[in-house]
């Protein structure tokens, strides 16, 4: 752990979409580790259940399951992160799924449902705790992007065009929820060495490509994603809002 303190975080009910694993779950803990009061919600209950209880000790976390496609599950998984934890001060859009596909293999239920995973949640989470954060006299919102639309990486167009709307949303929320002082920005993670990309992409030949690529000449890992998202959410980021924070070691 970092020793990066931001007092501002403590006591602070934190909510994390996607938390059970990868950056999610390193988000979570890094939240913590600050005396946050953090909630996280994911489909994976037994990771999740698993994360939880080793943070319980020292910890305010509770999990709450939840398929974030169901959007009335997700606004009453909320409620109960609400009801344990109390008003919502933060919120971490993390969650996502860069499934590969082929352009000749998507159908309309397969395109809805990729806007569905990695992009709508986003919105009715935040519509869901913006009055929280106005009652509490402001507050802050990190939707997580991704870097292949801008690198633009293909196989995958339903992705990709998903998380390139999440900028377009970021934008127009930063607008609408400026006046109650909450911010919004959006933290847009490059190859991050997550075990899932590691056991699925991370071959010698893809390696080495990044490395060139990059400016940093290293591996990423969630604790890089999950530093900045402390950052983002406490006070010492006051006034940023409105932005896009690229986390890639100067890949694109």
């Amino acid at each position: 752990m970092s020793d990066a303190t931001y007092p501002s975080l403590a006591g602070k009910t934190v909510l994390v979409t996607g938390g059970g694993s990868g950056i999610g779950a390193e988000i979570v803990r890094r939240f913590a580790a600050q005396g946050s009061k953090v909630g996280f919600l994911d489909i994976k209950e037994d990771e999740s259940r698993a994360l939880a209880d080793d943070l319980s000790a020292s910890a305010a976390v509770h999990f709450a399951p939840c398929d974030l496609t169901d959007i009335e599950r997700l606004r009453q998984a909320i409620n109960e992160v609400r009801t344990a934890l109390g008003p919502i001060g933060a919120l971490i859009n993390n969650a996502a799924h860069d499934e590969r596909h082929a352009i000749d293999d998507v159908t309309p239920d397969y395109w809805d449902n990729r806007m569905a995973v990695n992009l709508r949640h986003q919105f009715f989470a935040a519509q869901a705790v913006y009055k929280d954060m106005r009652e509490n006299g402001g507050g802050a919102i990190v939707n997580l992007g991704s870097v292949s639309w801008m690198i633009g990486q293909g196989g995958m167009p339903g992705y990709t065009t998903a998380k390139s709307a999440v900028q377009g949303l970021t934008r127009g929320l930063a607008r609408d929820l400026g006046p109650y002082n909450i911010r919004v920005n959006t933290l847009v993670p490059g190859w991050i060495m997550t075990e899932r990309q590691i056991d699925l992409w991370l071959t010698p030949e893809a390696e080495a490509d990044l490395m060139n690529r990059q400016c940093l000449k290293r591996k990423l890992f969630p604790d890089d994603i999950a530093k900045v998202a402390l950052f983002l959410a406490s006070d010492e980021a006051a006034a940023c809002t409105n932005q896009t924070f690229i986390v890639d070691g100067g890949w694109v």
